[in-house]
Formats: structure tokens, sequence, C-alpha cells
């Protein structure tokens, strides 16, 4: 029997990971014949099976008044309790009319229950739920414990009550390893571990008519060497170990290319990158500005890309994280069969390296072995071809589609027989 599903979330749109995953989601479900509807603040899905409201968006100026106010400092004042609960009362009624309007049988949340950038959102949800004692799924992809910038607050009633909930219909995934065993111990909450996915069965050839022109619009020659970094503008992404990998190859065709944006942690560090990259002498090329989520031409006539438009014109992707929930770049570049340089992170360490992925990797700095890796990737085609033949069938055997179709079976088979 199809389900109509609800997924939730503050956005679904662009490219971070929970929009991203949320629509594979919605894209194996739909294999089954479920059908999918959207609710959220910042919506990119078709009007007719979404609904947007623009106060459940993490952006919205009364969550960003009430965010100034419990992060960082332990009082909370009674006008900041009232407004939380005011807000929270709201959008409890918006998900009233989402699931009367859509006539949805089951909800998916993503990640609002997760990491409180939205509180009153996650509010909203538990008192739903337990209202309503639908059934539901939590797909968490970060919690606020792995976050510094949560760790001093004022409300940590309402982080105990909704972050995630202890709620009997409710079922729980994580994506690692470590977030299940923190979830338990933390919680008492047990979960299943749905690692992110790529559909690694139907390849797919994104070098097209419209991206063919990318690397002069990065202003790379035809034989200059792109070394490309898939990932936001924030430290812990560790851009300083490329741009040492970069300088360390000795190569002026090596330009290394980053391709987002510093996004909302301020810009002190893209003015250390930028410094750093001056000094050591190394072609640092910021192509955030000319990535978006969906192709179309600017304000300015020029052509903006999605992220998939560069790495079919890769030579090799660094992924020198000190941290990351999971890692799509590194599913991203295994199916774009790019190689990559991985820094040991916890999760790669735990969850990824053992499935036996042939992988350098770098141990929290860049050293002559990595350097001749990296060299010896860029400059024997025989072996990179192995290379990346190799990871594309590790993905698909441990991180395609029938994983995740499998794992939401079990999940709708625990609601159907009520398990």
């Amino acid at each position: 029997m199809s389900e109509r599903i609800g997924f939730i979330s503050t956005r679904f749109a662009g490219t971070d990971g929970v929009s991203l995953e949320s629509a594979k989601w919605a894209e194996v479900l739909w294999q089954d014949k479920h059908l999918s509807f959207w609710y959220a603040g910042v919506l990119d899905r078709g009007r007719d099976v979404s609904m947007c409201v623009p106060e459940a968006y993490f952006g919205h100026p009364e969550n960003e008044w009430i965010n100034r106010r419990i992060w960082g400092q332990t009082r909370r004042s009674r006008r900041v309790t009232r407004r939380i609960r005011d807000l929270a009362e709201y959008l409890k009624g918006t998900l009233y009319d989402f699931v009367d309007q859509f006539d949805i049988s089951i909800l998916i949340i993503q990640n609002a229950l997760t990491i409180p950038m939205h509180l009153p959102l996650g509010v909203a949800l538990a008192e739903f739920l337990a209202e309503t004692e639908m059934q539901a799924i939590a797909h968490h992809h970060d919690f606020y414990w792995e976050r510094s910038r949560f760790q001093v607050n004022n409300v940590p009633d309402f982080l105990d009550m909704a972050f995630p909930p202890r709620d009997v219909n409710l079922q729980h995934v994580v994506i690692n390893q470590a977030a299940r065993e923190e979830l338990a111990l933390r919680k008492g909450i047990s979960s299943m571990l749905v690692p992110n996915v790529f559909n690694f069965h139907e390849p797919l050839d994104y070098k097209d008519d419209y991206g063919a022109d990318i690397r002069d619009e990065m202003g790379l020659g035809p034989d200059d060497r792109m070394i490309l970094q898939p990932t936001r503008i924030v430290p812990r992404k560790g851009i300083e170990h490329s741009i040492t990998l970069v300088q360390r190859l000795k190569d002026p065709r090596c330009k290394l290319v980053i391709s987002h944006a510093a996004g909302d942690e301020g810009s002190d560090y893209l003015e250390q990158i930028i410094e750093l990259a001056r000094m050591e002498g190394v072609d640092l090329i910021l192509f955030g500005d000319r990535v978006g989520d969906r192709r179309h031409i600017n304000g300015e006539g020029k052509k903006i890309y999605v992220l998939h438009d560069l790495y079919p014109h890769a030579d090799l992707v660094m992924y020198p994280s000190i941290y990351e929930g999971f890692g799509n770049a590194l599913l991203e570049a295994f199916y774009f069969k790019v190689p990559i340089i991985v820094n040991r992170y916890p999760v790669w360490v735990r969850d990824i390296e053992p499935k036996g992925f042939q992988v350098p990797v770098m141990e929290g700095f860049v050293n002559k072995r990595i350097v001749e890796n990296a060299r010896r990737l860029l400059e024997d085609r025989l072996y990179r071809q192995q290379i990346v033949d190799y990871n594309y069938e590790q993905g698909k055997r441990y991180y395609s589609y029938p994983i995740l179709r499998y794992c939401l079976q079990t999940l709708l088979n625990n609601i159907k027989y009520g398990i």
C-alpha cells in the first residue's frame, strides 16, 4: 500500500546535505509508489506538493531574534520564553494544516529535531507528535552536542524535550555509528544507521554542452590541472592543507579551485586562506559565486553552474576536512570517477575506511607520501583509472540506492506491522 509522506525541515533548497539526501529518499520512496510532500520555510519543490511557511526557516527574523538570546548565555528572560512558545504554537498549527491539506500518513523529519537552528520548530514538532500520535521518522544529520556553538545555552529544558524527543511513535535514523552510540547514551534512544547514498547504478554523463566551458570560465588553460576542493570555506574544511599540497607539488599547472562560498561563519578564515595562498605562491580560484543549486544565467549574464558540473573537469579532489557528519564529497568523487585525497576525520576512520576504498589518507597534515600519491594520481593515467574504477564499484556495493531502499522498507514495515 502506498503512503502519503510529508517531509519536514527548515529548508529544502540548494546543495546542503539535508536537501540533497531528502531528495534521494523521496526518489527511492517513489520507486515503491509512495508520494512525497514538503513543508519548510524555504522550498524549491513543486508548489502543488509543498507548503512554504516562511516562519519555519531558520533565517526568519523572529527565529534569529530568539537565537541571539539563547545561545552563548545561561539566563533566559521570561520574554524569550514567551516568544519561543508563541512561535512554536503558530508553527504547530501550520503542521496540522500541512497534514490535513495533503492527507499525510507518515512524517519524515529532516534534521529539525536534531540540530536546534530553529528551536521553536523542534518544539512544535515534538508537541504535534505527542498530540496526534502520528507515525514519524526523524532523520538526524548532526546533533547539537556535536557543535560547539550550542554548548552554552539557556534552553536545556527545550533541548531535552525536543532534540530529539522520546516519542513511542518516532523512529530515529542516524548517518554514522558514533551518532548512533551518542544518541543511545545521551537519550536512551535506539536508532537505525542509514548512510548517505548516491545512485551508482545509474551513471550519468554530466560533461555536457552546458558545462563544457567551465574550465575557461575559471581561467584554466588546456594543460592546467584542476585540484578541486568541493566544500564551503570554513575552518573545519582544512583548506590550508590543500594549499600546502599544491605548493609542494611544485607544478605551476596545478590550480586549487574552491567550489563554495564562505557561508554564514564570517570572513576571517576566507581572508586567511587568500593570504596563505598568496604567500605560498598557489593559484587559488574561488568559484563559489558561480556555483548554485540550479543551472541558470545570473543578472550579470554569467552562467551559474551546479556542483556536478565541476567534477568531470577535475583532475584531483581534496577533502582534508577535520570533521564531517558523513562526507557527501567522497561519494561524489567516487561517482564521477575522480581520485580523492582524504584527511582521516572520525567518520571516515570508523564507518567508511573499513569498506576498503583505495584512497590516499592524511593524518592531519600533508607529508611526502601524500605529495607522491597526488603526483602519481595526476600523472599515471592507468593507475588513476584502476583506482577510480575500483572505488566506483565499492561505492555501488556499500552506498547506492538499493541500500537506502532496504532501510526505508524496513522503517515503513515497522510502522505497518507495529514493530
